[in-house]
Formats: structure tokens, sequence, C-alpha cells
């Protein structure tokens, strides 16, 4: 197997990127994951971000400092084959259920606990089953933009998923400024950092086409599991936001997921935000901690 590892020479400088790289082997076959371990260990909770699609750690880069200035700890990892990890160059090794095993094992590995699962796209479709095997160590939830794949396509995934296929080479920064107009160009190109060529985003090419078709395809049978575990189990406090001009998962499809987690809140709305609703994130974190008793009103 074939597995590239991006130079570290291209996310040198990232604007509004400090932290140091980390790296950890989830899988145990030598895959790197990277990741980011920020502030005090014994904090009162520690965040869990995690990203999608094609998107790194990085999109995390306006909301770790608002959870930093509070005291929490955060821990943003980039899912293989995305940002300074690993990329295995076969698209056939990615699956849902290796990815699922890394993160399981990830938060095993880094003994997380008090943890606010901050999810997005991907993050969430992934995300969103881990809680259910290990319900102890999560006890937040900051939901955003994504779904539980059940099995259930929206038109809107469709289309994007046929536009993901007939893109071989996806334009990443491109992406996040059609979706962002007002973004810094030196912070899109932080978006195209990990990816020196095609070859390199076997990950990206994967990903739309693994988002389960239909109840048998893999990964549905975990997403019903862990819809029926947010649904009658969670116990824990949650808070959405929802970037309204997202055309894929946007507010219809928020406000089915939210029905689906026992006791949420009505969300956030932020009409101008899109898909990648991180971009406009630090008044998300702002306002979450303050619904989860972080900080002072």
């Amino acid at each position: 197997m074939t597995v590239l590892r991006t130079p570290e020479a291209r996310f040198a400088g990232l604007p509004g990127w400090p932290w140091a790289p980390r790296y950890a082997e989830p899988l145990g076959d030598g895959v790197r994951m990277h990741y980011i371990d920020e502030g005090p260990h014994d904090a009162p909770a520690t965040v869990l971000c995690l990203h999608g699609n094609p998107s790194w750690a990085y999109v995390w880069r306006h909301m770790v400092p608002v959870f930093l200035d509070a005291g929490l700890r955060v821990v943003a990892p980039d899912l293989i084959g995305f940002g300074r990890s690993d990329k295995p160059a076969d698209a056939a090794w990615h699956s849902f259920e290796r990815h699922r095993q890394s993160l399981l094992n990830f938060v095993e590995a880094l003994d997380l606990h008090q943890v606010m699962l901050a999810c997005q796209d991907w993050g969430g479709l992934l995300g969103l089953t881990l809680p259910m095997a290990m319900p102890d160590r999560f006890t937040r939830l900051l939901v955003m933009n994504t779904t539980l794949a059940t099995g259930d396509l929206t038109d809107g995934f469709r289309a994007w998923r046929a536009y993901s296929n007939s893109q071989p080479d996806l334009a990443v920064g491109k992406l996040l400024r059609r979706g962002k107009p007002d973004l810094p160009l030196a912070e899109a190109a932080g978006y195209d950092a990990p990816f020196p060529d095609a070859s390199y985003k076997a990950a990206l090419r994967a990903f739309p086409n693994l988002v389960p078709d239909g109840k048998d395809a893999p990964g549905a049978a975990l997403s019903q599991q862990a819809q029926a575990f947010w649904r009658d189990q969670w116990h824990g406090d949650s808070f959405m936001a929802v970037g309204a001009a997202d055309p894929v998962l946007g507010g219809s499809v928020m406000d089915a997921l939210r029905q689906q987690i026992h006791g949420c809140p009505p969300p956030l709305v932020l009409p101008e935000a899109g898909h990648f609703v991180q971009e406009w994130g630090a008044p998300i974190a702002r306002a979450a901690l303050v619904h989860f008793r972080l900080v002072a009103l």
C-alpha cells in the first residue's frame, strides 16, 4: 500500500494556526494521524473537534482560541487522508468502519474524558457514532451542519456527490471561497496545503461515496444504532448551530437531526453561513460555552 505524507514545509506560516503538530498511529499500522492538543489536561472539559471533507483541523482555527481562553483542553485531529495526516493513495483503503475505528482508538489512546464533541460534516457522520461506544467519556455535544448516515440521501447530497465524482483533482481552497467569498486567499491556501497534487486526494474522492446509500450499506447500521442512542440514551447537554446557507446539510436536515437528539434546544441559526460553518465559528463557540455554563454571561 502506498501511503503519502505531505511535506511539513507546506504548512509553514499558516495564518491563524500557531499550534504544534502531534502524531498518533491509532490503527497500529504505521499510518499517522495528525492532531493538536492544547490547554490543560485537567480542564473542566475537553473539546474534541472533528472536521469533515475536504477540510482539516485548520477549519477550527476561529473556535480553538475561544475554547482555550475559557480554560478548556482542545484536541483536533485530522482524519486519515486529510490535513497533516498520512494519505493512503488507494481510495479502496478508506471505509466508514476503518475511519470510525481510528477515532475510537484515538480517543482511548489519549484517554479523553469530559468530552465536548464538536462536529461538522463527516466529523458528525463519524463522530456521532462514537459516544454510544464509550458513553462515560462524552458529556456535551456541539453539532453543526451534519447528519446521521442512516442510508437516506437527500437530493442536495446526491448533487454534491455527483459534482465531487466529476472532480478527480478537487480545488479545495476554491471550494471554501465559493462558500465564503471574503475568505482571505492566504487562508484558502491553507486548505490546499495538504495536497501537493491529485495523488494525495484519494480520501477526497472516496468520502462522498462512503456515505451509506441504503439501509444495508456499510455504516448505515452503525448510524441507525447511534440514532437510537441519541434519542433514547443521551443525557448530556447539547448545542446546535446551523449555517443556513448550506445547500446540502442546511436547515431542514439539521432540524430533522435535532428531533433525534434528546433534549437538544432550538439551534443558533447563522443566516449567512454556509456548509463550512466553522468559518463563522467564534460567535458559535462563545454561545456554546455560555449555554454549557463553561463561561459567564
